[in-house]
């Protein structure tokens, strides 16, 4: 059996992440598997790149118009998949028997493309944008009724670029594909979906290599990162997060402000992962450390086991890759009760859930865990859990059992 992974990058943001260690965890368990990509950052993938990097620019600036189309108050990211490629071609006369695809926007496919592929299909889902119309992410109810002249949001005027996408996934995709989604949350979402509620869809979690990713000691990881070693320290990351709104980085300052008389967590630090300071950024009260982007894991691991806890306030995630990867370090994670963190979280068990989008609960919450932090039982239960449902053989033989199933 061979597979093709097909995604836009091996390495830049979480969903071409989760992609490239979904391949690495098949190969480990001696399933043929190649990535094929548009954007490497290494060889060691197997990538077959049809563009050259002026074409690939030149694509994505044929669209760049169209998006402008559509104006909205709330900055969400779109992504038209207008342009065909010469990747189903070079899909359908490939030897492979099935191919997975990941995220695959910035024109790499279009939506008429993937009606075109011939062979067995495997959508693993990074965000809601399968089902949804333009958007990679959007709290209204369109993609549940169908997109429509009535239902469009207030917030959105000009051409509806979602409803005009929405209709052209609507005219290719006849046939159902099988979807795989690495949370609960989001394949719920794909069963209340107008376009994909008939379609299989089975929940995979993203894997983690718990040998690379491993509790280390600690003063060695400050040591690695210049970090103090006498306080607290809380991490926050995500690849332009500051500005995000989904990510959530204004819940976290006004929780840090509703902390800050709080005694128990008075002396707490702050570290920022994947963002360089900023000038503009609103005193917190607390110390800083920015650690800007690292792609090298085991600088990862050096953070996670440098800090005493994780904070993801996101309003809306999937299954962030840094939630799975500091409790395989043995990191407690504190987050909102949204999207697919319930998954990645046994609250008071290996972290804290707080009610979504209640500062005062995450404000108890990193009192919790840093209350616990010493008895070192929040570490140990993050750890084992990190193992038991995020390993890459466990994962690798999840997607093993749904390729074949795939081929009776």
């Amino acid at each position: 059996m061979k597979i093709i992974q097909l995604a836009y990058s091996n390495y830049v943001g979480g969903a071409s992440i989760a992609a490239n260690r979904i391949h690495y965890s098949l190969c480990k368990n001696n399933i043929n598997s190649e990535l094929w990509v548009n954007d490497a950052l290494s060889k060691k993938s197997d990538w077959k790149d049809p563009y050259d990097k002026i074409e690939k620019k030149l694509r994505r600036y044929i669209t760049w118009p169209l998006l402008k189309t559509i104006k909205t108050d709330i900055p969400i990211h779109h992504s038209i998949s207008l342009l065909p490629s010469t990747w189903v071609k070079r899909i359908n006369e490939s030897d492979a028997d099935i191919v997975n695809l990941h995220w695959i926007q910035r024109e790499m496919l279009s939506v008429k493309d993937i009606s075109k592929i011939k062979k067995p299909i495997v959508w693993t889902l990074h965000d809601m944008w399968a089902f949804c119309g333009a958007e990679h992410y959007t709290n209204d109810i369109r993609w549940r009724e169908g997109y429509n002249s009535n239902n469009r949001p207030s917030y959105e005027s000009g051409f509806d670029l979602n409803k005009w996408t929405w209709d052209r996934k609507k005219k290719y995709w006849k046939s159902p594909i099988q979807i795989i989604t690495p949370s609960s949350w989001l394949a719920n979402c794909v069963r209340e979906s107008k376009l994909m509620s008939n379609w299989p869809v089975s929940i995979v979690a993203n894997p983690i290599n718990t040998e690379v990713f491993k509790p280390m000691d600690k003063k060695t990881a400050l040591k690695n990162l210049n970090l103090p070693n006498n306080v607290p320290l809380l991490l926050f990351g995500a690849l332009g997060g500051i500005k995000d709104s989904r990510k959530g980085f204004d819940l976290l300052i006004k929780t840090l402000k509703h902390l800050k008389n709080k005694i128990k967590v008075k002396d707490v630090e702050i570290v920022i992962l994947g963002q360089s300071k900023q000038k503009s950024l609103p005193n917190l009260d607390y110390p800083i450390h920015y650690l800007g982007h690292l792609n090298d894991d085991k600088d990862l691991c050096s953070v996670y086991n440098s800090v005493d806890a994780l904070v993801i306030p996101s309003r809306q995630d999937n299954l962030p890759n840094m939630g799975i990867e500091a409790q395989a370090c043995g990191v407690p994670v504190i987050a909102f009760n949204t999207g697919g963190l319930g998954d990645i979280i046994d609250h008071q068990k290996t972290g804290y859930l707080a009610k979504a989008f209640d500062v005062e609960d995450l404000g108890n919450g990193i009192i919790f865990v840093l209350e616990q932090s010493k008895k070192k039982q929040l570490a140990s239960n993050a750890r084992e859990q990190a193992i038991k449902k995020f390993s890459e053989k466990k994962i690798s033989e999840d997607y093993l059992k749904i390729y074949k199933n795939l081929l009776i």
